[in-house]
């Protein structure tokens, strides 16, 4: 672990930064078609409660990352096993993302350019940024976080002033009951984007005051769940369901809509500033995790030697994970959502939870004895 400090505004940035990434980018719980912004509020609701599991863990284990205190539970060789597990998951997830922004950037401007160098450019950027440190990240966030806010609130302005937005495509609200948003939250919108931060309890350990860490997690998926509601409400109420579901990117196409007082149109590059911002802290929110958790597991004294070898690692795997986007994102809806996130995010850590807990017990039972 490097001797580091951030403090809980910072953790709080890169959570908001992290959790809107890519979500922003793809027709998110588009399954549940007009209440999508229904099964949004339900996912980040239920991520509260696998929230609460981490953040106990933590408080359990305040100076040890994941990939130590796992060995504490789980003894030596089943605890190394489940690290190692959790650091191939966050190195596949940021590959993952790292695609996301190869695809959009091939769609939007450069459809000539290959994958891998698109990839190649911003991975170039990660490593550079990893090899400073925790506390680089975080300045790093503060001072892009206002910057995509201020894109945000404008493109917001300018949608609503172009007149865009018909009400009507947003009803009948609840046409089918509650059910089919909640099965999509349970299916979709819980993993994907809010549970996937269960990468910050590797960063966890670094903030500067322990007491503020659940307040700032829940307060930090509050505001993004609050943020992909609106955006998801606004894709629909503009483009319709049938085309916000077709369409790759609806966000973007939503963007390209706009049209005010015949001179201020194709804003579509404000659109594409705030994506490469929030996809640039999700990878390397999720490489930097992978990068302390490999040097933590095997003894390395120097993190930041990592970053070249794993940045390689992931960037080859973002090129190779699929071989278009449509396979990319069947893969991450529904292959990757019951091997992966289930057990790595609902299954696994309530279960070293609960044997944290008796260990804890059986230590206060024989202290009192």
């Amino acid at each position: 672990m490097e001797k580091a400090k951030i403090s809980a505004s910072q953790l709080f940035i890169l959570m908001v930064l992290f959790e809107l990434g890519s979500a922003l980018l793809v027709p998110l719980a588009i399954r549940a078609k007009q209440d999508a912004w229904l099964a949004i509020l339900f996912g980040m609701l239920g991520s509260f409660v696998l929230f609460l599991v981490y953040h106990k863990l933590y408080t359990y284990y305040p100076n040890l990352l994941p990939t130590e205190y796992m060995q504490k539970i789980l003894g030596k060789v089943l605890g190394t096993v489940l690290a190692f597990v959790y650091i191939l998951y966050f190195m596949y997830d940021a590959s993952r993302v790292l695609r996301d922004f190869g695809e959009m950037l091939l769609t939007f401007a450069y459809p000539d350019t290959p994958l891998f160098i698109a990839n190649a450019l911003l991975m170039l950027v990660i490593i550079y940024t990893i090899r400073k440190g925790i506390e680089v990240i975080a300045r790093s966030g503060e001072l892009l976080f206002i910057f995509m806010y201020v894109l945000a609130v404008a493109g917001f302005i300018l949608i609503i002033s172009s007149g865009l937005i018909e009400i009507k495509n947003l009803q009948p609200i609840l046409e089918e009951g509650l059910l089919p948003s909640v099965k999509v939250a349970l299916s979709e919108t819980l993993y994907f984007p809010f549970t996937e931060a269960i990468v910050f309890t590797m960063i966890l350990p670094y903030l500067n005051d322990s007491k503020k860490a659940k307040v700032t997690m829940l307060c930090a998926t509050g505001l993004s769940g609050i943020n992909l509601t609106i955006t998801m409400l606004i894709n629909i109420s503009v483009l319709g369901v049938d085309l916000t579901a077709r369409s790759q990117f609806p966000l973007l196409s939503t963007v390209q809509s706009i049209q005010v007082a015949d001179f201020l149109e194709r804003l579509d590059v404000f659109f594409m500033l705030a994506m490469v911002i929030g996809i640039f802290f999700k990878v390397t929110i999720l490489f930097y995790a992978a990068t302390i958790g490999t040097a933590n597991l095997f003894k390395i004294k120097s993190p930041s030697m990592l970053a070249y070898p794993l940045g390689i690692v992931v960037l080859f795997l973002s090129v190779t994970i699929a071989s278009n986007f449509q396979e990319h994102l069947h893969e991450g809806l529904y292959i990757a959502k019951f091997i992966l996130h289930i057990p790595l995010f609902t299954i696994i850590p309530p279960i070293l939870l609960f044997i944290a807990f008796l260990q804890k017990r059986k230590v206060h039972g024989s202290k009192h004895i």
